[in-house]
């Protein structure tokens, strides 16, 4: 346990940070999940609709610094390029 004043502070600062930044992490996996799913299915019109939640998740999340720009840029990439294979497989 901290002793410092500064210290105690700081924990509890975290520790606010930690349950707020949990939210947007957690709708993050979420949609990604659903999106997967959806691309997994093959169902096209729900797999572009949770495609494109999940990437608006993806960026608010990059965007409040809760995951890093890279990692959401990555895996919005990754749910594009099975998107547009399911769309080409279903044209």
């Amino acid at each position: 346990m901290a002793n410092l004043k500064s210290a105690i502070k700081r924990n509890r600062q975290n520790e606010k940070r930690r349950l707020r930044n949990r939210v947007y992490r957690g709708q993050a996996r979420s949609f990604v999940r659903d999106a997967k799913t959806a691309l997994l299915e093959e169902n096209l019109d729900e797999a572009r609709a949770s495609t494109l939640k999940a990437v608006k998740a993806l960026d608010k999340a990059a965007e409040k610094g809760i995951i890093h720009k890279n990692n959401a840029a990555r895996r919005k990439s990754r749910l594009m390029k099975q998107l547009a294979a399911l769309e080409s497989e279903k044209a």
